[in-house]
């Protein structure tokens, strides 16, 4: 029986004989597409909109080019091609799994994106449950919650940990659940997450981490960080193909109702319906999303084989934009914990003089650069940082070179002068 997962191998990366390391990076689809402009001319597209959604690796697109021979349903059928893509789908569950070093009797449940996570999670949690969760959190972590205490943007990572502390000792008794980011979708900073899971097992909580941003950059290891759920989103992994994913503790998401009840979610339906029993099965209802799962664990081969390579060309990269706005005085750069803080490839800024949209639009029309303007799906965070406006996001990924990083630091240099 064929297998429809069969890696396409990353090169590792060589010593040329002058002893300099040539580093092997997966490669995007359409790398270098050309994108028009206002004067008529096209230049290769610079896209600093990764944080939104990032293009498809050639890995993910041989994957799915692989599996579309054998694309039938799942679970429930005899034929062949029912059977290839069952153990397909099933064996992306559990690339995820290693991925994200979650613990053997750990959910897996494929999800469209962080945001149907997130809302699953909520559905799931027990009632009266108390949920702890910063104002600096994209809307799929920060809204989705019946009963929420929200702290303020935390001044130092020590603070984030020590207003958890207090928040949940000051919880009533019962479920209490803490949310957090990893990398901040809009300063790209790390969160302490390992400390405040530390936190909240102190005080017989669990904690729910949006990886969305994290996972694209740097790897994760759930059990040794001791996360309780994390989710994340197949399209911000390079796999753009409408899946995500919730993983984590089994109980709640097992005692919940289904999310979605349908064909599937079932175990037994007559004068009363008995729910399957996995809660895989039980939030899965209906035809999954096959190919989406496929191309997800595609991503996350591609990307375990090269993270070293990944995250030392990226720390370059940042290091250069960050260096190139500094010296631009119209601009500033926002941060919640200042300049050093580690983060991953993402990077917000406002222009003097500029409304962020205007700034998005000529880059674009006359540079051929994509950034994203607004305020991310984190408008309380925003208007923390930038008072009340709005701002511009650059953020890099592994079609990122130093020529679309010096492009961009040259259009924003111009707009000074008009």
């Amino acid at each position: 029986m064929p297998t429809l997962l069969a890696r396409s191998p990353i090169t590792p990366a060589v010593t040329r004989p002058e002893g300099v390391r040539v580093r092997r990076i997966p490669r995007v689809v359409g790398a270098d597409a050309p994108v028009p402009l206002r004067d008529g001319g096209h230049v290769p597209y610079a896209n600093f909109d990764y944080a939104a959604s990032a293009p498809c690796l050639e890995a993910v697109q041989e994957a799915v080019t692989r599996a579309l021979p054998y694309y039938s349903s799942v679970h429930r059928g005899a034929g062949y091609a029912s059977q290839v893509t069952t153990g397909a789908y099933e064996q992306a569950r559990e690339t995820v799994r290693s991925f994200l070093g979650a613990w053997r009797r750990s959910a897996v449940v494929f999800t469209r994106n962080t945001t149907d996570s997130m809302n699953l999670l909520a559905r799931a949690v027990p009632a009266g449950t108390s949920v702890v969760v910063f104002e600096t959190e994209h809307h799929a972590s920060l809204l989705p919650w019946k009963r929420a205490v929200r702290l303020p943007a935390p001044a130092t990572p020590a603070e984030a940990v020590a207003a958890a502390d207090r928040a949940l000792r000051a919880c009533p008794i019962g479920s209490r659940l803490l949310v957090v980011t990893a990398a901040s979708n809009v300063t790209g900073e790390l969160w302490p997450v390992e400390e405040l899971a530390r936190v909240a097992h102190r005080h017989g909580a669990r904690i729910a981490v949006d990886a969305a941003q994290l996972v694209p950059h740097r790897p994760l290891d759930m059990t040794a960080l001791g996360l309780d759920y994390v989710a994340f989103s197949g399209h911000k992994l390079y796999a753009p193909f409408g899946a995500g994913v919730l993983a984590g503790r089994a109980d709640w998401l097992r005692a919940a109702e289904p999310y979605l009840k349908g064909g599937g979610a079932s175990a037994s339906v007559g004068a009363t319906t008995r729910w399957a029993a996995s809660a895989e099965q039980r939030h899965e209802a209906g035809s999954p999303n096959v190919l989406g799962a496929i191309a997800l664990a595609a991503a996350c081969d591609a990307l375990s084989a090269a993270w070293k390579d990944l995250a030392a060309r990226e720390e370059e990269l940042v290091e250069r934009l960050r260096t190139g706005l500094a010296a631009l005085p119209h601009v500033r750069e926002l941060s919640l914990w200042g300049g050093r803080a580690p983060r991953v490839g993402i990077v917000s800024f406002t222009v003097d003089g500029w409304n962020a949209r205007d700034v998005a639009l000529t880059l674009s029309e006359e540079h051929g650069i994509g950034v994203r303007d607004g305020r991310f799906c984190a408008h309380p965070f925003v208007r923390h940082l930038a008072g009340g406006d709005t701002a511009v996001r650059a953020s890099l990924g592994i079609g990122t070179s130093e020529e679309h990083i010096d492009r961009l630091l040259t259009a924003l240099a111009g707009l000074a002068a008009r």
